[in-house]
């Protein structure tokens, strides 16, 4: 790098104190020393390739604390009034603070989209397709799916799907345990059972009606909302795990109940 005179170099220290890059500064010192210059005279004093020199001037052209003067081999460069750097520091400055603005707005939608692990994560699906949607993702079950179910509003509302879903269902090997009104339906469901692969406890129609429908499968809790036409997954084996256990002690009751009814 050129020798600069002592105070030459330390305002490019200070200059890359406040953002400039060692090459920004180096120009820039040189130029303000040279008072006018081509690229070439402007990239040998400061000890850099004419490349870099027209790429550098190029950016303290932009920042408005150099101008251009001519064209071509003619073309030379003039370092403006330092003024102008406490202008452009003025100008990044209130840049900064716009661009904090807008930052400090966008964090509660990226914290909604951030994935940091254990994070639940919360599907929706709307609509009777969507309704569809949840239900095949009970396909991918690896484990017995636990549910409470009212056949009846499932059977009224998608009467085409059900019956096909229950034969793909028991032909993937996927069981279910399932808590259900004791309806008519309801009972014509638990006749089939075996050939469904479910196990059923029938519980009092009048006391018990479960809609939304809920399914607990592997580390998700699909909720089924057939009266706002809304479907639900969300995947967290925290919440999971605590589902399954509410489900057992409650499939305890289920039982007991079943066996009253089916006297």
């Amino acid at each position: 790098m050129v020798q600069y005179s002592y105070m030459a170099q330390e305002i490019a220290r200070a200059l890359q104190k406040i953002g400039f890059s060692p090459n920004e500064a180096g120009v820039y010192v040189a130029l303000l020393e040279l008072g006018k210059g081509t690229v070439a005279k402007i990239a040998e004093r400061a000890k850099i390739n004419r490349t870099t020199g027209y790429n550098v001037l190029s950016n303290l052209v932009q920042r408005g604390l150099v101008r251009s003067l001519g064209q071509g081999a003619r073309q030379n460069y003039v370092a403006e009034s330092p003024d102008r750097l406490t202008a452009y520091m003025k100008s990044e400055a209130e840049n900064l603070v716009k661009n904090l603005t807008a930052a400090s707005s966008l964090v509660p939608e990226l914290k909604s989209i951030h994935n940091v692990g254990v994070r639940p994560k919360v599907m929706f699906y709307e609509g009777k397709e969507g309704l569809e949607q949840v239900y095949e993702d009970t396909l991918t079950s690896h484990e017995t799916i636990r549910a409470y179910a009212s056949v009846d509003i499932m059977h009224k509302t998608l009467p085409d799907y059900f019956p096909e879903y229950y034969k793909r269902r028991a032909k993937e090997g996927i069981g279910i345990r399932v808590i259900i009104p004791a309806s008519e339906i309801g009972k014509q469901r638990a006749d089939v059972d075996k050939l469904e692969l479910r196990e059923t406890a029938l519980v009092p129609l009048d006391k018990y009606s479960f809609s939304p429908e809920i399914n607990i499968y592997d580390n998700k809790v699909m909720i089924a909302s057939w009266n706002e036409q809304l479907g639900i997954i969300i995947e967290s084996a925290e919440i999971a795990e605590a589902m399954k256990k509410a489900f057992e002690l409650a499939w305890v009751e289920a039982k007991r109940l079943d066996a009253e009814l089916r006297k």
